[in-house]
């Protein structure tokens, strides 16, 4: 039977004369941070101090002895970055150029002192660029000429720490005979029936030659046997009526282990492998229709309409992402009602944690191959490490039954016809090749059970523009970077794959992130920590649509950038989920950070959720009710993701400013299953917008959210559902003063928790506590929240022991132009 040494402890890395203890899986990097020879780049201005590591050459070493009696031993690296060369005892072992693989060496009797030696990333991509000449790229940066995370060298919302190290797991596998190289399990359901095809590729030693080789595989009670005469079989495997695998959100998520075992043609056992795979069927619909061309995912025969977010690396630090932080992070995506996760082309394959948590919590996974934002020469020595990575990652992913979706890059062929490139190549290759050629063939060849999309955003062919919204997928961005977000409104894109406002972070972590710094939108750490192009200007212009931008108001001006994000977002989503199935999904950018930064995130790198957060998990979850502006008056929405059929009655009241109760209505839904319903306002409720002092607000009967005063009237209904609409901007709004009494009770039996009870004695619009204020491990369960005079709202705060009323009104914010 196989063995494996883990390789993890031991080693050191070579810093001038020094030997430092080194971590593995790790960088360098986080070595030197160890060893306190460098700041942390993450905090104040110390990025800019630590720029020379990523310039240098560095060494890792460890003694390396084994006294396996096995026929055969490797040295297996499941991640090395970047350009390393090996050495053993002074002698070649071998040399990588690509962080997103994994090698395996051959050091069968082979002992003595082992050297890992790092070339810098920047070296090396410029002694591609003189082979393959040079290429565009949308940042200053040499990525596209080195098969590395391509946001380690900065991005809009990414710090440039260009890494080098063992950055994943290695190890010595002993081994003789033959042993497993490949697993490819081809998982269908066909009438009833769960399929799985076992595609199995064996490797032997020079004695295993000739010999014949047994596997056996298992799986849900289903088994299947071959006998291998040379080096590959493929078992297959029929389960009955299995359970089926769903997205959240549509049914539940069983997964079987499958179980391979190769033997000598003795019966000894060899080597296994385990993966744990679900039953499931997934398609893309890309069918012309009267509004272009379509893209919606179809998984088990039912139509999505995609509630996703972009994922975006962890951690600038890849190697510190544990499995607990993946499970949190994605926990947060799953409780905001997201069920797609778009991992995208700049960053990494993630590990295999990351895979297993959406497999358990229903998350579907959209996979980006990793380019992103450049054009990338297709000639060697680039193509043959293009190749070997995308083979690699597709079989190492496949298993998984959240992976629904093979994308070919981010932004590339966008790139190629709208940034210029074109007459910058002057014929030279660009990556095209690569997305509608050698990318499709693979995933044809490896993983046909899945469907493949040459780039995002992408029409599907030449024929049209590549991000034009009417066929298939459409990155909006002239939204954020020009125009105000009502303009969201303006279009509806067969699916929207990328589009986001920025907000900073939660105080507490700018406090952290910056110590000492008296915060402004403008001092040093804050601007250092905004990476977007005139990313500031932006967040100015987008608030100072809306509200009077304070002056010298720090805490004003973090809390209105925070509600614009959140409002931002909602609006794109409550427009585009009211238009399915013309449109079939939104993907946020972005879910997470990597770094404590303004950026478009919905949590921040010290895991704090942002206001967008609690938002996307209204504008996600199964039932949306929103008001819609349409020409010559509103349309209530109502939109039922449901698997059963909505029926409610919607109480219409339009307010004055003043809280006078003008006319109140009832309409009544009946929304089939996934399925909207589209109603209009009748006019007699439309506020009258010229005098600035009306507003609309739909409601569903009940009061599970907002607790309704004397004489208040309805309030917002058993499912948590409300929607308002204000006619004009807020500057423009006569809103009174907002008066609200405060009171925070205990928790009975627990001591870090309490409830703040806010009564509303004005109208008082988009309400927020910042927890964090009150302490930096405390989280609040209720986000934006908008309260009519006489409405209650209870707020359970969690990680605060004792707080008291003064230190909640402190924390508490909302819109106030009175």
């Amino acid at each position: 039977m196989k063995d494996v040494t883990q390789l993890d402890e031991g080693w050191s890395l070579r810093h001038g004369q020094e030997l430092l203890e080194a971590t593995v899986p790790g960088c360098v990097h986080t070595d030197l941070l160890t060893a306190g020879l460098i700041p942390d780049p993450f905090t104040g201005l110390h990025e800019t101090e630590v720029a020379w590591v990523g310039r240098r050459a560095w060494t890792y070493v460890r003694e390396l002895g084994h006294d396996s009696a096995h026929e055969r031993t490797d040295l297996v690296f499941d991640g090395l970055d970047t350009a390393a060369y090996l050495t053993l005892d002074g002698h070649p072992v071998g040399s990588t150029r690509n962080m997103h693989r994994r090698h395996r060496f051959d050091v069968t009797g082979r002992t003595g002192r082992l050297e890992v030696r790092f070339a810098s990333a920047y070296d090396e991509a410029a002694a591609v660029r003189a082979v393959t000449g040079e290429r565009p790229n949308v940042y200053p940066e040499p990525s596209q000429y080195i098969r590395k995370m391509a946001s380690s060298f900065g991005w809009d919302w990414g710090p440039t720490l260009v890494t080098a190290g063992i950055w994943r797991p290695v190890r010595l596998e002993h081994w003789s005979t033959a042993r497993i190289a490949h697993v490819r399990p081809l998982v269908t359901v066909d009438e009833g029936t769960g399929r799985v095809e076992v595609r199995l590729e064996a490797e032997r030693t020079a004695q295993g030659r000739g010999r014949t080789l047994r596997a056996e595989a298992r799986v849900a009670g289903a088994r299947a046997e071959a006998v291998l005469t040379g080096d590959e079989a493929v078992l297959r495997l029929e389960v009955p009526d299995p359970r089926l695998w769903w997205p959240r959100g549509y049914g539940e998520q069983p997964l079987h282990d499958l179980h391979l075992t190769l033997s000598d043609d003795e019966g000894r056992p060899l080597d296994t492998w385990h993966r744990r795979i679900g039953f499931r069927t997934v398609e893309l619909d890309r069918s012309a229709d009267e509004h272009g061309t379509g893209f919606t995912l179809v998984v088990n025969g039912v139509r999505i309409f995609a509630r996703g977010v972009n994922w975006i690396p962890d951690d600038a630090f890849p190697s510190r992402i544990t499995p607990e932080r993946y499970r949190t992070r994605l926990t947060q995506a799953a409780e905001a009602n997201i069920d797609l996760v778009r991992v995208w082309g700049g960053g990494i394959y993630e590990d295999d944690a990351f895979y297993d948590a959406c497999d358990e919590l229903g998350l579907m996974v959209w996979q980006d191959f990793l380019f992103a934002c450049s054009a990338y020469p297709e000639e060697q020595p680039l193509r043959g490490e293009v190749e070997a990575e995308a083979r690699d990652n597709v079989v190492r992913l496949m298993p998984h039954p959240s992976l629904v979706l093979w994308n070919g890059n981010n932004e590339n062929l966008w790139g190629f016809r709208d940034w210029d490139w074109e007459p910058a190549l002057a014929g030279d290759s660009w990556g095209e090749g690569y997305y509608l050629g050698l990318l499709p063939r693979i995933v044809a060849e490896l993983d046909p059970t899945r469907p493949y999309t040459a780039g995002s955003p992408w029409s599907g062919s030449w024929d049209h523009h590549p991000n034009d919204p009417a066929h298939g997928t459409h990155h909006s961005w002239e939204v954020w970077n020009r125009q105000d977000y009502a303009e969201y409104r303006a279009s509806v894109p067969r699916f929207v794959a990328e589009f986001g406002w920025q907000a900073p972070p939660a105080l507490a972590t700018l406090r952290r992130a910056l110590p000492g710094e008296e915060l402004a939108p403008d001092s040093p750490g804050m601007l250092h920590h905004q990476k977007a192009e005139d990313g500031n200007g932006k967040l100015n212009r987008g608030v100072g649509r809306h509200f009077p931008l304070p002056e010298g108001d720090f805490d004003r001006w973090h809390y209105l950038t925070q509600l614009v994000q959140a409002r931002a977002v909602a609006a794109g989503i409550e427009h585009w989920r009211s238009h399915w199935p013309v449109c079939a999904g939104t993907i946020v950018w972005q879910l997470n950070d990597c770094w404590p930064v303004t950026s478009w995130s919905a949590i921040d790198s010290d895991g704090r959720p942002k206001p967008l957060h609690h938002e996307l998990r209204r504008v996600y979850a199964d039932r949306l009710l929103t008001l819609q502006p349409v020409t010559g008056g509103l349309v209530l929405a109502a939109v039922n993701q449901a698997a059963e059929p909505w029926r409610t009655a919607v109480t219409l009241r339009r307010w004055g400013a003043d809280g006078t109760l003008i006319r109140e209505s009832v309409l009544d839904i009946a929304a089939e299953p996934r399925s909207v319903v589209r109603l209009p306002v009748p006019h007699d409720l439309l506020p009258d917008g010229p005098s600035a002092k009306e507003f609309l607000v739909a409601d569903i009967h009940g009061g599970a959210d907002v607790h309704i005063g004397a004489g208040a009237g309805a309030g917002a209904g058993a499912d948590g559902l409300r929607a308002v609409h204000f006619p004009v901007a807020d500057k423009d709004f006569a809103y009174p003063r907002p008066v609200y009494d405060v009171a925070v009770e205990p928790v009975t039996g627990q001591r870090d928790r309490v409830d703040v009870v806010v009564s509303a004695r004005t109208l008082v619009r988009d309400l927020l506590l910042q927890t964090d204020r009150l302490g930096p491990a405390a989280v609040g369960d209720r986000g934006l929240l908008t309260l009519l005079p006489g409405e209650q709202v209870r707020i359970r705060v969690t990680g605060c022991a004792t707080v008291d009323v003064e230190d909640v009104r402190a924390a508490l914010y909302c819109v106030d132009t009175a």
